[in-house]
């Protein structure tokens, strides 16, 4: 077993009092487990609750390197349940939910970004982290640490890391980030116009009286493109839920777009209405609550889910991949 040591700048060793997001700064697989690995063993030692969701390639090295203390440790496959970025906070909303009168710190170790992730990924990644500071701010003491590679990412997506973190970890020393920008860039980054369409292959309006065709047409549309048929259906379900939030939020009509992009089916509803919650559909609503279901199934049923307001209303932009993998 290899031993990284633990800064105390890094890793205070005094339980925080509010929540604490992190971005930590590492170099390649020896270098993930030099920057991982002391603050999951601390938990561990302190027998605090401790959830990593990283890639399974690095889920087994740090299970090697923990050896029978991994069996402390919660694990999630990042890869699965983060697939679409929107069902990456419910996984900790989970995890602190369950622990909250237990009494003890809550640590947690996320890695949504990887090189392997597309441009429209990294970009809803880059939201999540954000909307992370919005969605655990009464969360108390919960500190969560998020790895980048430096040795795999591009110099705007560690930047990005800065201005969605207070604090980053370099070198095992932590300090406070001089780029973090707030949860008052959320909302400006929600109004960053999505990238422009590939060239549209279908274009159409709709309102109440022909919402529902919205689901038929997108299944016969997503079979003449070759996307398998569960998964059709699944991508037609998603734009029907978004149809009928346009009808009743979005003034009563919508417009749907369809399109191609590379390796992937594009649906997109759009509709003059305005978001006001930033944190939409990704937590579930209480069974007595008459709204908010319909983006939390949208973000389950999709690959990627993108929600932005424009300056004429709002659009919700659906995707599935044509060759995904089990």
């Amino acid at each position: 077993m290899l031993h990284y040591p633990v800064t105390e700048s890094a890793f205070p060793t005094r339980r925080p009092k509010a929540f604490r997001h992190d971005a930590v700064f590492y170099g390649g697989e020896r270098g993930f487990l030099a920057a991982v690995l002391p603050f999951v063993s601390a938990a561990v030692e302190r027998d605090e609750p401790v959830l990593v969701a990283v890639l399974p390639a690095r889920e087994q090295a740090l299970r090697n390197e923990l050896g029978p203390a991994s069996r402390q440790v919660e694990f999630v496959d990042m890869e699965s349940a983060g697939r679409n970025p929107a069902r990456i906070i419910p996984v900790w909303h989970d995890f602190v939910s369950r622990h909250a009168g237990g009494g003890k710190a809550l640590n947690g170790v996320g890695e949504p970004i990887w090189p392997e992730r597309t441009a429209p990924e990294i970009a809803e990644c880059q939201r999540h982290e954000s909307l992370l500071n919005l969605a655990f701010a009464a969360a108390g003491s919960f500190s969560l640490i998020c790895p980048y590679d430096e040795a795999g990412l591009p110099a705007d997506v560690l930047a990005a890391a800065r201005e969605s973190h207070p604090h980053v970890v370099e070198d095992g020393k932590r300090h406070a980030s001089a780029s973090y920008c707030g949860v008052d860039c959320i909302d400006v980054a929600d109004r960053r116009p999505l990238a422009p369409p590939h060239e549209i292959q279908v274009e159409r309006a709709f309102d109440a009286r022909d919402v529902t065709s919205v689901r038929r047409d997108v299944t016969s549309w997503a079979a003449a493109n070759d996307l398998e048929r569960a998964r059709a259906d699944d991508l037609a379900l998603a734009a029907h839920e978004a149809a009928v939030n346009s009808i009743r939020h979005g003034g009563g009509r919508g417009a749907l777009r369809l399109w191609r992009d590379d390796d992937s089916l594009v649906c997109e509803v759009a509709d003059a209405g305005e978001l006001h919650d930033p944190l939409a559909g990704r937590s579930l609503p209480a069974p007595e609550s008459a709204n908010g279901r319909g983006l939390w199934l949208i973000n389950h049923l999709c690959d990627l889910v993108q929600v932005r307001q424009t300056p004429s209303g709002a659009i919700v932009r659906m995707r599935q991949q044509l060759h995904r993998s089990p």
